[in-house]
């Protein structure tokens, strides 16, 4: 009781707030679930209203997961890759030599913040009015990233399909980090 009435009574003054008096409630001030409170609210693109964490994950040309970042809220992919690619050169003492996202990464400012950074081929799976010669040196690399991003997203659909790793209904947030690095993938991929 003592961890259930306080969240009641946060839900009850968020409806009163949005229903009765028509205020706008702050994603982050929302209670969307009283047996996981951490629950965020994410919105995909125009697809529906999702419920859970969003997830950020480095994976080598090899599978293997490299790094994972599970995020608070809902944060725009668009802000994250350039921190993820600052986490790998903690980690590793250097960035990857070719990198190869999500579109919801895309933009110019991160594509020349990577090059920047060293990186010396970029690839979006989603242009975003960038050239290909922008972001990598030919059409065959861009291609060749591409493809390997294309086999990453085959694998986060076969975790899903045979695993049921759609949907995760284990408690918290460290138990869901070690489910998924034991697993597979997700959404940034790397290559060394």
């Amino acid at each position: 009781m003592d961890h259930l009435l306080p969240l009641v009574d946060a839900i009850v003054s968020q409806t009163e707030r949005r229903v009765f008096k028509g205020e706008k409630v702050p994603a982050q001030e929302k209670v969307v679930s009283l047996y996981e409170p951490h629950t965020d609210i994410i919105v995909k693109d125009r697809r529906q209203v999702q419920y859970g964490h969003k997830l950020n994950l480095v994976q080598g040309k090899s599978r293997l997961i490299l790094d994972l970042v599970i995020e608070e809220g809902n944060p725009a992919d668009s802000d994250q890759f350039i921190p993820m690619m600052e986490r790998q050169k903690e980690i590793y003492g250097r960035v990857p030599r070719q990198t190869s996202g999500d579109g919801g990464y895309a933009c110019r400012a991160n594509l020349e913040k990577a090059k920047a950074m060293g990186i010396s081929d970029v690839a979006f799976n989603k242009k975003r009015g960038l050239e290909v010669e922008e972001m990598t040196k030919s059409q065959y690399v861009y291609k060749t990233l591409f493809r390997f991003r294309a086999g990453i997203e085959a694998g986060i659909s076969w975790l899903k399909r045979c695993f049921g790793l759609s949907r995760c209904h284990c408690k918290g947030s460290e138990v869901l980090s070690v489910l998924i690095l034991i697993a597979g993938y997700r959404w940034s991929v790397t290559t060394w």
